[in-house]
């Protein structure tokens, strides 16, 4: 199945809902779980990952499928590490090609029997454990933050807290940031020095939580803006204080000229004059902002050399060669440089319209090549459908600001 997309012929502009963050609601259900008593959660994100978490937690069945969700296979094979019930864990024939070594290591060190079923370092693994006692181990912090996340939120539920050295650099790091806010809200107390991570030990509080509008499904709407000659997009629910370290999305695409204005109710978009003509830019620490930017300059002809992408290669899928690959389809001169840097020499050319993007069933590769459908007037993106993933009512909200999907 294929999608065209054909931009409005004038200004772009409505008002939205955006999806809740799939990053703050998967933390949410793993304490849920963990809590012996209520956790009301408000604004539950529906993107298909949070949803499968969920089924997965109240599962009696003895193979646990997480699909496609990497985040997913993470959360759940550490919640699985305090049962006694073993389990098998097991995902898509991508998520077999994912590492998951460093977490393995660090649960086998607290106490956890885990065995590899496939390839060793990779999924499916047989997992049991319930006798967590180590109180102290070392991680890799330069392959993805969500192994270390997995780990502090089940890290209050042993005997003696736990203390997480961090080796190497880190990326990612607000997201671990996020999880230690959301960690206070429960009641666990941390601390985070150098490259040291301690919890104490206790219980999660009972308690209530609503969940914030996604900033990372916003950058794709930033990236519109940017693209389009007129624009006026209005967004429901969005803060200034957000504990998401993507909300970082306005600064950067306030180098395309889009302004972000807050209000009680959300954030409006629109378009002021701009001059950049190259961009240098790390996502060391925002790495799910990376294609929105990337392609966005592509669409507006500007230079850029991006870095800090090392964890796009174990994503949905290898994001990038995939946004290489895709963006010299349209016509773009790009390279990928060493340290898996990606340097854009030159932008897409407007007459390559028509043109079958392929998404490598990656929500973000859909996402963030339909907005250029406003610089090649129609663009077709392959299995549409992908988006399911983070941002179900993607293409609907797209529909709703003049854009044709068809």
């Amino acid at each position: 199945m294929t999608a065209a997309i054909t931009a409005p012929s004038g200004i772009v502009k409505g008002s939205l809902n955006l999806p809740s963050s799939k990053s703050i609601s998967n933390r949410l259900l793993i304490i849920k779980a963990l809590c012996k008593g209520p956790v009301e959660i408000t604004g539950l994100s529906e993107a298909l990952d949070t949803q499968l978490l969920a089924e997965l937690l109240q599962s009696g069945q003895d193979t646990l499928n997480c699909g496609h969700g990497g985040t997913t296979f993470r959360f759940i094979s550490a919640y699985r590490a305090t049962m006694q019930e073993a389990k098998t864990i097991t995902g898509s024939e991508r998520m077999k090609n994912r590492p998951i070594g460093p977490l393995v290591d660090s649960l086998k060190k607290l106490g956890a029997e885990i065995k590899y079923l496939g390839k060793e370092g990779f999924p499916p693994l047989r997992i049991s454990g319930g006798n967590l006692l180590n109180p102290e181990i070392t991680i890799r912090g330069d392959i993805s933050s969500q192994f270390i996340t997995a780990i502090l939120l089940i890290a209050p539920s042993l005997p003696g807290g736990l203390i997480i050295n961090i080796e190497g650099t880190l990326v990612s790091k607000p997201y671990i940031d996020m999880t230690l806010n959301i960690l206070g809200h429960f009641g666990i107390t941390t601390s985070w020095k150098s490259n040291k991570i301690q919890v104490s030990p206790g219980e999660y509080f009972p308690g209530s939580f609503i969940v914030e509008p996604d900033w990372s499904s916003a950058s794709y709407w930033y990236s519109i803006v940017a693209l389009a000659k007129e624009a006026d997009i209005f967004i429901e629910g969005f803060d200034e204080h957000s504990i998401q370290g993507d909300a970082v999305v306005k600064s950067i695409f306030g180098l395309f000229g889009v302004k972000t204005d807050f209000s009680q109710k959300g954030i409006r978009l629109y378009k002021t004059r701009f001059e950049a003509h190259q961009l240098f830019y790390d996502f060391r620490e925002c790495p799910d902002l990376a294609q929105a930017v990337i392609v966005t300059a592509a669409g507006l002809g500007i230079q850029g050399h991006f870095t800090g992408l090392e964890t796009l290669r174990i994503k949905e899928t290898d994001r990038i060669n995939a946004l290489k690959t895709e963006l010299e389809k349209l016509g773009a001169t790009i390279e990928i440089t060493e340290g898996d840097g990606l340097k854009l020499i030159s932008g897409i050319k407007k007459e390559k319209a028509n043109t079958m993007i392929s998404t490598y069933n990656d929500h973000r590769m859909a996402m963030a090549f339909a907005p250029l459908s406003i610089v090649c007037k129609t663009l077709n993106i392959e299995n549409p459908g992908v988006v399911k993933k983070s941002y179900p009512g993607f293409w609907s909200n797209l529909r709703e600001t003049g854009f044709t999907v068809s």
